[in-house]
């Protein structure tokens, strides 16, 4: 079980990298595996990482068996968040 920091840290990490891939369009999206190997998060940590960003309304997710995320894609308001991070830090 993943500590409260490891787990923000994943969850900011999935975050970033949908960001980052799609450039902020919501038509686009990452492939579950894509994630899994790119940030190196244990299987059972990034779904419950993706549940969490569901229910915050930050993501979408196609589930495929075994809770791996098929597809991941970002939510308008996870784009907005994103969006206001990029004005703070530049």
């Amino acid at each position: 079980m993943a500590s409260l920091t490891d787990r923000k840290a994943y969850r900011e990490k999935i975050m970033q990298a949908l960001y980052e891939a799609t450039e902020g369009n919501r038509l686009l999206g990452i492939a579950g595996a894509k994630l899994l190997q790119e940030l190196a998060i244990p299987e059972e940590d990034l779904a419950a990482a993706c549940t969490y960003l569901v229910g915050e309304d930050l993501i979408t997710v196609d589930w495929a068996t075994g809770n791996t995320p098929a597809m991941v894609t970002l939510t308008h308001q996870g784009i907005r968040r994103m969006e206001a991070e990029e004005e703070k830090h530049g």
